[in-house]
């Protein structure tokens, strides 16, 4: 198997594992990819989301509404500029992406120990590695 077959064989694989992990939750993953970015990098303009998440601000702005009103993000004014608003992380927010996170982490182990010999996790396991390796590629600015 070539390189190319390699990178398309996994493409797919972890593609319908990830849209396997994320049929366990409820939450839209419009609103958990918000939260996860105000989780990973702070505060930021809905503009700032908008464009992390490559859509159009009116998208972003409709579900930090969404977000506002369920009580998981706030807002606030910028600190440097008052024509800007600040989208941030409310506690209940981040509980509700840690248990997010939790569901699909107790859903991957127990496909991991229904699906895999003990030989197979420890070989997936050395496989995380490469995995995180391959995450990284272009990043060596």
């Amino acid at each position: 198997m070539n390189e190319q077959e390699i990178a398309s064989d996994l493409r797919a694989a972890v593609g319908n594992l990830v849209r396997r992990a994320r049929a366990t939750d409820a939450m839209p993953q419009t609103q958990a990819a918000v939260l996860g970015y105000l989780d990973r990098e702070g505060p930021m303009t809905t503009s700032e989301l908008a464009a992390r998440q490559q859509v159009r601000h009116q998208t972003a702005a409709r579900v930090v509404g969404q977000l506002v009103d369920l009580g998981l993000a706030r807002q606030k004014p910028h600190p440097d500029d008052r024509r800007k608003v600040l989208v941030m992380l409310t506690d209940p927010g981040l509980q509700a992406l840690q248990a997010r996170r939790g569901r699909r982490a107790d859903w991957l182990a127990e496909a991991i120990r229904a699906e895999l010999s003990p030989a197979e996790q420890q070989q997936l396991a050395e496989s995380v590695a490469l995995l995180k390796r391959l995450a990284r590629y272009g990043d060596h600015s």
